[in-house]
């Protein structure tokens, strides 16, 4: 498999300024001397220009400090396209949300809290729906009909107690749903199964802490992570390597533009002593929060240098392994992350990829993490016995449990079944992260899985379990660039619209808003954090910031930055940024994970997916302005007051 650079894929910017090729973070250690430089000339001057056009088309020499004064959606709509008049060409996208995601427009709700790729989408659970009100059984009765809103599309997952080496290498006993669910999950990644194995795992948390208790830090004794923010599945993974003997390490962040600190990453990655097996290196290839890209080319100083590999891609975009060159990086671990319907149905599950020549290493540990995926017919035959509610169900699946005990590899712990409010995303996990998964499914072109596990076909005869991953193949078909290109119109967009809102404190303004990690950016990730600041330049707690988001239908999440290295250039600044976590007191007497944290800064972030438009964004960047209101936060308290609610929950 190549690099879409080195395949020449071109791409446009803006209305046809200067056309360039698409440059990888490896580009200049795969190709000739003088390919790389002619490739980095126009590549950069592609990006120069793309980010003076972005500043000088987007509300122009204007501030606003007014929510009243802001144009109107259909204002904006109309400028925006003028600056980026190829958005146009992703019309598709907004063909595929109005007839698979149509439950979008009919909430009015804006999902910006998703991160990662889906499996279904909405048309295709409801026509399911539909289809299932009359399931024949083994007998002659009926099986209970889903719930007209199911929180269950196709298949539900079981947890299973198991050692991850004897399961990567040996696969257990294996369904022809989760064969089929595998190959095209793999074959989605761009990952060869002659490479690698694969098992699933119940969320990016589990997937982290399944490696690190089977990783010999006996022999390698490091563990060395690059991530600008607080996370639930790293800091898992720290604790859980920390118990078994690993020397943990960070890359740090220079402030305030929070790029990796180059110098002394290199120095950690490397030795003056050339050791081998030096200890884990994980890596995501951008980040979740802040929308920070990082070169590939850490992943190869890492290897040269000794180290195992586990490349994070929960947060890629839905058709970013087309641009990764799984072929020249081979990490050793790869983690990626699935959710089942956009907007809808966040639960679902991750993938821990395991590259063959790597399974050797790691220890045999019996762990809890890695899942079945159970066929729609077997969950709802084990409710059916049942009176439905989910203690009963938990209670019939550990019985079964115990009868089955001898099968290790597919006993079960009880069926596993996360809800959402219907129209609305189930709260964050994590900063960003829906119950660690992903979204969507095919339009054009349908793959259909049939099959069903083992032990259906032994009570059911004649019986059939089909998935269709629309999500999949609509990602498919619309490809790499469309999808890329539509994602940097509009964070860009967000960015540069959000910069405008200023506070009338003086002349110049007082910025409303604070954006950390990269600004207008050519090739940035669609994620974003920031902070509101009132007229005084008191900042407006995130959480409060995503609650009354929330009350207008948006969704959004907050998480926490942190390992940011400051120079002694902002040395006084640093004192007034960092912050430590101390609200929620309680919670951390009982969560040694967040006790361990550091200083940093909480942060609101928002997240675009393939399926954000135009309409998304403004109604984010509307919100937003309404803080300009010195009075807005006063008045959305009282409103909660008089509706007998919570102002706010911490």
């Amino acid at each position: 498999m190549q690099l879409p650079c080195l395949k020449e894929i071109t791409e446009v910017c803006l209305s046809g300024c200067c056309s360039c090729s698409c440059s990888s973070p490896l580009f200049k250690s795969t190709a000739s001397h003088h390919t790389t430089s002619k490739s980095e000339s126009t590549s950069l001057a592609c990006r120069r220009d793309f980010a003076a056009k972005t500043s000088s088309s987007i509300f122009p020499n204007t501030q606003f400090t007014n929510h009243e004064s802001i144009p109107s959606l259909q204002k904006s709509f109309s400028d925006f396209t003028k600056a980026y008049p190829r958005y146009y060409e992703t019309a598709e996208v907004d063909q595929i949300r109005a007839q698979e995601y149509y439950h979008l427009s009919q909430s009015n709700h804006t999902c910006l809290d998703y991160i990662g790729i889906g499996l279904f989408s909405s048309f295709q659970l409801h026509k399911q729906e539909s289809s299932k009100q009359m399931v024949p059984s083994s007998s002659t009765s009926l099986l209970p009909s889903p719930p007209k809103n199911s929180d269950y599309p196709f298949f539900s997952i079981s947890y299973k107690t198991g050692n991850l080496k004897m399961e990567l290498l040996h696969g257990g006993h294996e369904s022809e749903l989760e064969s089929a669910m595998r190959r095209r999950i793999m074959s989605f990644l761009n990952i060869s199964e002659n490479d690698y194995s694969m098992v699933f795992t119940a969320n990016r948390t589990s997937a982290f802490k399944l490696v690190a208790e089977s990783y010999p830090y006996k022999t390698s004794r490091k563990l060395l992570s690059v991530y600008d923010y607080e996370s639930e599945a790293v800091e898992s993974m720290i604790n859980s390597s920390e118990k078994r003997g690993a020397q943990v390490m960070s890359a740090e962040f220079s402030w305030p533009r929070l790029r990796i600190q180059s110098e002394k990453l290199r120095k950690m990655i490397g030795s003056k002593k050339k050791k081998k097996k030096r200890g884990l290196f994980v890596v995501p290839v951008h980040s979740r929060v802040t929308g920070s890209r990082y070169p590939y080319i850490w992943m190869t100083i890492a290897q040269e240098n000794g180290w195992h590999v586990l490349v994070d891609a929960c947060a890629l975009g839905p058709k970013d392994m087309d641009s990764f060159g799984l072929s020249l990086f081979q990490p050793d671990f790869l983690i990626s992350s699935f959710y089942k319907v956009y907007g809808e149905n966040p639960s679902g599950f991750a993938c821990l990829c395991v590259k063959k020549s790597a399974i050797a290493v790691l220890e045999a540990s019996m762990s809890t993490g890695i899942v079945n995926l159970v066929p729609a017919h077997e969950f709802l035959q084990t409710g059916g016995e049942s009176s439905g509610t989910d203690l009963e169900v938990e209670e019939i699946s550990k019985l079964r449990l115990q009868q089955d005990i001898l099968d290790i590899s597919r006993s079960f712990s009880g069926l596993i079944t996360k809800h959402s409010r219907q129209g609305t995303p189930a709260k964050r996990l994590e900063q960003g992260e829906l119950s660690d998964s992903a979204e969507e499914g095919a339009y054009s072109e349908e793959l259909e899985i049939s099959g069903e596990s083992e032990r259906l076909a032994k009570s059911r005869k004649n019986g059939n379990q089909e998935v269709v991953c629309r999500s999949l193949d609509q990602v498919d078909s619309l490809g790499l660039i469309l999808i890329t290109n539509r994602a940097r119109y509009l964070i860009n967009w967000l960015v540069s619209s959000l910069r405008k809102l200023k506070h009338p404190a003086n002349s110049e303004g007082v910025p409303l808003v604070k954006i950390y990690g990269p600004k207008i950016k050519y090739d940035r990730g669609p994620a974003l954090a920031f902070n509101v600041f009132d007229w005084k330049g008191e900042k407006v707690e995130p959480v409060l910031v995503q609650k009354l988001a929330d009350r207008n239908n948006i969704s959004l999440s907050y998480g926490f930055l942190h390992h940011i290295w400051f120079s002694d250039k902002y040395a006084e600044e640093k004192g007034r940024v960092l912050e430590r976590r101390d609200n929620g007191a309680k919670d951390m007497a009982t969560n040694k994970l967040k006790a361990k944290s550091g200083p940093g800064i909480s942060v609101v972030t928002a997240a675009l997916g393939f399926l954000s438009n135009f309409e998304d964004t403004y109604r984010l960047w509307a919100f937003v302005a309404q803080f300009l209101d010195a009075d807005f936060v006063e008045k959305e308290r009282w409103r909660y007051t008089a509706l007998n609610q919570k102002t706010i929950e911490v």
